[in-house]
């Protein structure tokens, strides 16, 4: 799946600095929200940062396609809000939200076994589905597979069907960087997920891919 994951000129064109670090996870082994999970979510609250640069880049970014940031906010933004609050959904989900929270870092988790076709990043056309909810607007970033529109607004609200659940074996991620986030930065916090997962499945395999403009 991962060498198929598709960035479209359309979102390059709106924001030639994103870049995108797709992971893919094999072999997972999740169950519900324990304490090692929840420490991870505590941990991360203590460093969250509502005001870092890359939360400001990416209100920007919906401006520039036309949403309104203080209304529909960026995935991090609403994380990093309410980080010392955040439930607990299950390990796998615990795990990505601490390392977006601590990273200031948008982060996608997907059911790759869920998935139609492979993941692609695109400016919607307005004829797309969303579930029984609101199909997004003409010209709105949107992460999509052959099925119908996965995510909106970028990042903002994930459908059903792809979500992770305690039954989730193989993931999808995708972290979401602009500029000014270091690239480093992006990549350190992969080996940060990366780390968690294996403490919740010992045995899975990880494999990952750098899209950039």
């Amino acid at each position: 799946m991962i060498e198929q994951v598709v960035v479209d000129d359309s979102v390059r064109a709106l924001r030639p600095d994103f870049a995108v670090l797709v992971m893919a996870a094999h072999g997972l082994r999740n169950g519900p929200g324990d304490a090692e999970s929840a420490s991870w979510l505590s941990a991360a609250a203590h460093t969250a940062n509502p005001d870092d640069p890359h939360v400001l880049a990416w209100r920007e970014a919906y401006r520039a396609f036309g949403a309104r940031p203080n209304r529909t906010r960026p995935s991090v933004d609403a994380l990093l809000r309410r980080a010392d609050s955040l439930p607990s959904i299950n390990r796998v989900v615990d795990a990505y939200n601490a390392v977006s929270v601590e990273y200031a870092l948008p982060i996608g988790g997907e059911d790759l076994d869920r998935y139609i076709g492979p993941a692609r990043l695109t400016v919607a056309t307005g004829e797309e589905s969303f579930e029984d909810a609101e199909p997004p607007a003409p010209g709105e970033v949107i992460w999509r597979d052959d099925e119908g529109v996965t995510c909106r607004r970028w990042n903002w609200r994930q459908c059903v069907r792809t979500r992770i659940t305690e039954d989730t074996r193989n993931a999808l991620f995708l972290l979401e960087r602009l500029e000014p986030y270091p690239l480093e930065r992006l990549h350190a916090a992969g080996e940060a997920l990366a780390t968690r997962l294996r403490a919740i499945s010992p045995e899975v395999e990880i494999e990952g891919r750098l899209l950039k403009a």
